[in-house]
């Protein structure tokens, strides 16, 4: 499903966030990455997205190869791929339902289909009752559910997450990433970077580990 071949990123200053980077993921598997701040997590990660092109290597999402996916095409390719981040990035002026919507109404679905759509996410997440409140209105781990609502609410096949339980204490956390387990579990690829061994290691998923742009365990050859 991801697959990275010998996959480098050297940024304009001449750092290398990655060097050489082979993976695969499977379709339907859920796999942790971690390493320290600046190994290159966020890096592989906006790979994936195509917010950043790689300097050597090839990156291939579904058997299709990144580098022929023309500038006017990344938008429907990232409707493929579900992304949560640290911060959530809400929209506070907004309600919940709002937020969650924004992905299906920049795509054009039809509102009917927006209504269905929302609230099966906001259901999955446990937040169904709450759809009109505003953001402010809930705790961190509320907030970073209402991110992951909006981040499956296109049905992708792939979610994506970068260091999603930052903020939350552990049991937070803990509750957070049996969620991703739950969309793991009906379909859903699902690649998680966390520094979170303690968290992470009891998860009995894969776990591959970036150290300085190297990925040095848990990597399987593509």
């Amino acid at each position: 499903m991801i697959t990275f071949d010998r996959v480098s990123k050297r940024y304009p200053e001449g750092h290398d966030a990655l060097r050489e980077v082979s993976f695969h993921v499977e379709r339907n598997e859920m796999v942790f990455l971690t390493g320290h701040s600046g190994a290159g997590k966020s890096t592989l990660l906006k790979l994936i997205m195509l917010m950043e092109r790689p300097s050597r290597g090839q990156v291939l999402i579904n058997d299709q190869n990144l580098k022929d996916v023309s500038r006017r095409k990344i938008p429907h390719l990232r409707r493929q791929i579900g992304v949560v981040f640290q911060n959530h990035q809400l929209l506070f002026d907004r309600s919940i339902f709002a937020n969650v919507a924004l992905p299906l109404e920049i795509a054009g679905y039809q509102h009917r289909e927006i209504g269905r759509r929302v609230r099966a996410a906001l259901d999955k997440v446990g937040l169904l009752e709450r759809e009109g409140d505003l953001p402010v209105t809930l705790s961190g781990g509320e907030q970073q559910r209402v991110g992951i609502a909006r981040a499956v609410v296109n049905k992708p096949q792939v979610l994506l997450a970068d260091e999603p339980t930052g903020n939350l204490d552990p049991a937070l956390s803990s509750e957070i990433m049996h969620l991703f387990e739950a969309f793991n579990q009906v379909g859903v690829t699902v690649l998680v970077a966390s520094h979170d061994l303690s968290l992470i290691s009891r998860m009995q998923h894969r776990i591959m580990t970036l150290r300085g742009g190297n990925l040095i365990v848990g990597a399987s050859e593509p």
